[in-house]
């Protein structure tokens, strides 16, 4: 039976969580810590529910927690190292440019709170295999195989991008190389494939009614947060980009076209 008040608990953290980063960001006149946010309100989200079974999980629970602490903080300290900063990400200062007067108050729900809810939504899977106690099975082994695939290529995407842009001389050029020459998003396609790990080891657990998190999450990283927000004006800043277009995938790895 689904456990609403827990549910709800988890909720009630992530929004907590939420509003601390939003007083820092007041603070800051910057939301671009909520980048470094969204992969800990999962965390913050496992913690509450670790905490309302005294620290006894499940063996799925249990690796259900390992997998989510460590990509949480692998993509959080990430994103913290990207952003570094006191500059607002472009972005960010597009929605406040939108949002005046008083985007700072604004910014508890247009950015922050809403965060917070769509994390909350996209947690099902790891809500319903943390409240599993059925035996572990094949389909366990078979999406803990697909996490630590999304996992690594999302990883690998980011270290190749991050040692790209550390060289002056790419400097206004195109990142085309290692990952990024088989799609043009490689961190947005591992991390996809990664959630359709946590949901096949919720399936394993009966979990099978969180189907809706993993599609919302690739529909966000397809049409709203990922690909078509970077890839929006990025021809115009980059007139290489369209190359770029014209010859990778935009998402799934496929072969180089001439």
């Amino acid at each position: 039976m689904f456990d609403w008040s827990l549910y709800l608990s988890t909720l009630s953290s992530m929004a907590a969580f939420a509003a601390a980063g939003w007083l820092y960001s007041v603070v800051r006149r910057n939301v671009t810590i909520v980048d470094s946010m969204w992969s800990l309100f999962f965390f913050i989200g496992i913690i509450s529910i670790n905490q309302s079974f005294g620290g006894n999980l499940s063996e799925r629970g249990t690796i259900i927690f390992l997998l989510v602490t460590l990509w949480s903080f692998r993509l959080a300290g990430y994103l913290t190292w990207r952003n570094w900063g006191p500059h607002e990400d472009r972005r960010y200062q597009a929605i406040r440019k939108n949002n005046e007067p008083h985007f700072w108050l604004k910014s508890i729900y247009i950015v922050f709170g809403l965060q917070a809810v769509l994390a909350w939504i996209i947690s099902l899977p790891l809500f319903g295999a943390s409240l599993s106690w059925t035996p572990l099975g094949p389909l366990d082994f078979i999406g803990i195989t697909i996490w630590i695939f999304g996992f690594l290529w999302e990883s690998i995407g980011d270290l190749q991008l991050a040692r790209f842009k550390s060289d002056p001389q790419n400097g206004g050029k195109v990142m085309d190389r290692g990952l990024w020459r088989y799609s043009r998003h490689p961190n947005y396609f591992g991390e996809c494939v990664l959630w359709w790990g946590y949901y096949l080891i919720a399936c394993s657990g009966g979990a099978w009614w969180s189907l809706p998190a993993p599609l919302l999450m690739t529909f966000l990283l397809l049409k709203v947060s990922g690909v078509s927000l970077l890839e929006k004006d990025i021809s115009e800043r980059r007139p290489e980009y369209q190359d770029y277009i014209q010859r990778t995938n935009a998402f799934v790895p496929g072969r180089r076209r001439a």
